[in-house]
């Protein structure tokens, strides 16, 4: 049974769903990797400009598989690579948007974090609950928890292990959209196809520059913002859009 379902629902859009209903979407090694080669895959898919990854209707990810390793050594659980395969995804170079039903804990809530947005339905809860079984997080979530929600309020959720909801979640400002249940996936490719129309090239660099600007001075940020800036006037999409605009049409972007 395939782990990762893959459908194209949009132009230029792909949809990821997570596929063991059976274990609540927790994340194994081989669904991380099956994953990560999803993503790296279509990263490299000239065709495919926005992605979407989602559970299913009661459950996003409800953590990792604490079967592989409640026994596991250091040794054992460094040579898992789960960073490795976490890395694909943070470093995809098309946006990514989480959809999230129901549960999104431990790992799964880390697996949302490295998203660009999240649209979650109105029945989601999110947490990183790893203390609660003796361990802490070790997907990135003390990093990019952190540094969406600040200290303070990341702290009680990390070291409590508390759930919170999709409008506290929005409201703590790491939910970009909250929607009806049923909704959830249906608003996430709206968004998508929203973004898949514009320039590839200039989504890319908006995704980049965001990134690797948020932890860097701020004159760094704005050079490379500027940077990026000069040279999408190289670009095919650039003349269009303007051209477009102008002639008050729609452009039609190409990805040159």
């Amino acid at each position: 049974m395939a782990l990762i379902l893959l459908e194209r629902p949009r132009d230029h859009v792909a949809l990821l769903r997570l596929n063991r209903p059976e274990a609540r979407n927790a994340l194994n090694d081989p669904l991380r990797a099956e994953l990560a080669a999803q993503v790296q895959a279509l990263s490299n898919d000239p065709d495919i400009r926005c992605i979407v990854i989602t559970g299913n209707e009661r459950v996003f990810a409800a953590g990792a598989d604490l079967k592989e390793a409640v026994d596991s050594t250091p040794i054992e659980m460094r040579a898992r690579r789960v960073l490795a395969f976490w890395k694909v995804i943070a470093s995809c170079r098309k946006p990514i948007i989480a959809a999230v039903n129901g549960f999104a804990l431990g790992g799964g809530c880390e697996l949302a974090l490295q998203a660009d947005m999240i649209v979650a339905g109105e029945g989601a809860k999110f947490g990183q609950t790893e203390v609660c079984v003796g361990i802490m997080p070790g997907g990135g979530a003390t990093q990019r928890l952190t540094r969406a929600i600040g200290k303070y309020r990341a702290m009680k959720m990390l070291l409590t292990g508390e759930h919170v909801t999709a409008a506290e979640a929005m409201r703590l400002g790491f939910v970009t959209e909250v929607v009806p249940d049923g909704e959830t996936v249906n608003a996430a490719l709206r968004i998508a196809e929203t973004v898949a129309s514009m320039p590839p090239i200039a989504v890319e660099q908006i995704k980049e520059v965001v990134l690797a600007g948020m932890d860097a001075p701020l004159d760094t940020g704005l050079m490379l913002e500027r940077r990026a800036f000069e040279m999408l006037f190289a670009s095919r999409d650039q003349k269009e859009g303007m051209t477009a605009f102008i002639e008050k049409r729609k452009p039609v972007f190409t990805g040159c």
